[in-house]
């Protein structure tokens, strides 16, 4: 996959997530970041990695988010990892 691929799939995901009240509000909460911090650091690999890693961490969330986007789970955690997520976790 390329990066904008990746790229694509990370801000389709930060879509899904501020439209569903309680997943965005649990996001800011765990994040600790604001709806304009999140604008304004989106170009961001280590932001977009972030914003995976958090739907990666919680499997229904991962689930839901990855049937809205109409993508496998596996390609969530492709893009993850494409964007530095998960380095120094080769098992």
């Amino acid at each position: 996959m390329s990066t904008d691929h990746n790229e694509i799939i990370a801000l389709q995901a930060v879509g899904y997530i501020l439209q569903q009240d309680t997943l965005r509000d649990r996001f800011m909460a765990l994040s600790g970041v604001d709806v304009d911090d999140l604008r304004s650091s989106l170009g961001e690999p280590s932001t977009l990695a972030s914003i995976l890693e958090f739907l990666i961490n919680n499997e229904p969330d991962l689930l839901d988010t990855a049937d809205a986007l109409d993508v496998k789970p596996e390609a969530i955690v492709a893009a993850w990892r494409a964007l530095g997520g998960g380095e120094g976790q080769e098992w």
